[in-house]
């Protein structure tokens, strides 16, 4: 049984173990490292600056986290002034401890949830990676919005519209994962 929670201060271990374990994960297929920011990440736990929130196990504890800005944070150079003003979720250092249940979806799909409960109209994310860019648009339906240079390097911006999941429950509770 899964469940998201705001996260707490007592999460930042859990949360700087998790992007370790990933970071070596990713390190392992080329894919890049984030282990040089992980206590970054854990420090933003229980920090009001950052929403962050927690995929939480009832047997393994936290397993993944993300974190939920809105539509203010989108970036100038990245969003037109109108896609600023659409009531927006913007997901950020999205992470899941290294699995075969694809929780990083289960966490994309419990924001799409969240956004449209909240009557918000998108949820959009940003990656440096194109593969990963990639993956969120073909397994999980994110569409591209634009690929934007930033410092020289390439940041894709995907966006899929806020809409209740149906058997969201049924995921959270571990089945059809």
């Amino acid at each position: 049984m899964y469940r998201m929670r705001e996260a707490t201060a007592a999460d930042a271990g859990p949360i700087t173990d998790m992007v370790r374990a990933r970071s070596a994960w990713l390190s392992v297929r080329g894919l890049g490292e984030c282990a040089d920011l992980a206590e970054e990440y854990g420090s933003q736990a229980g920090n009001p600056v950052f929403p962050v929130w927690v995929l939480e196990h009832e047997s393994d504890g936290v397993v993944g986290c993300t974190s939920h800005f809105g539509n203010e944070s989108l970036p100038p150079w990245a969003f037109t002034e109108d896609e600023r003003s659409e009531p927006t979720l913007f997901l950020a250092t999205t992470f899941t401890r290294p699995n075969r249940h694809r929780l990083g979806r289960l966490i994309a799909w419990w924001s799409l949830d969240r956004a449209a409960g909240q009557g918000m109209t998108w949820v959009r994310r940003g990656t440096g990676q194109g593969r990963l860019a990639r993956y969120y648009q073909e397994a999980q339906g994110w569409d591209l919005l634009r690929v934007s240079d930033r410092r020289g390097q390439q940041v894709h911006f995907l966006q899929r519209k806020a809409e209740p999941v149906p058997g969201l429950a049924d995921l959270m509770a571990g089945r059809g994962l």
